[in-house]
C-alpha cells in the first residue's frame, strides 16, 4: 500500500474515532484535532479556556507532533504545568496542501504512538 493511501485512510479512521468521541459524529477540522492535541499535552482536562489560552494550546500541539521531524526540541514545563519548546530548526516553506499533509502525518504519528490508533 502506497504511503499516501496508508495516511489518508488512517486520517480518516481517526476522524471518525476522535468525531465520535468529542463532537456527536460531526466531523472534526484538522484545528480541532490540533487543539485536541494540545489539550492531551497540557493534561488539564476539565478546565473552560480563554482564547488566547486555545491559541498556544495549539502552539503546544504543533510543537509536540512536529518535535519528532526535529523542527522543535521540549525545554521545560512552566509553574502552570504548560510545557515549553525551542525552535530547533525552521520549518521550510511549504505550500498550504503541504502543510496539510505534514500535519495530518504528525497528527497520525502521535496518535499510534499514544496506542490511540491501531
Amino acid at each position: 500500500m502506497s504511503r499516501d493511501l496508508q495516511l489518508k485512510e488512517r486520517w480518516e479512521v481517526l476522524v471518525e474515532k476522535l468525531s465520535a468521541q468529542f463532537s456527536d459524529g460531526d466531523p472534526l477540522e484538522l484545528d480541532a484535532i490540533i487543539y485536541l492535541v494540545g489539550v492531551q499535552e497540557l493534561g488539564q482536562y476539565h478546565k473552560k479556556y480563554k482564547k488566547d489560552e486555545k491559541l498556544n494550546l495549539m502552539h503546544i500541539a504543533i510543537c509536540r507532533l512536529l518535535e519528532p521531524y526535529g523542527y522543535y526540541v521540549f525545554d521545560y514545563f512552566d509553574d502552570e504545568g504548560w510545557p515549553h519548546y525551542t525552535i530547533k530548526e525552521e520549518l521550510p516553506p511549504l505550500k498550504a496542501g503541504e502543510q496539510s499533509v505534514l500535519m495530518k502525518e504528525a497528527i497520525v504519528g502521535y496518535f499510534l504512538e499514544k496506542e490511540y490508533l491501531l
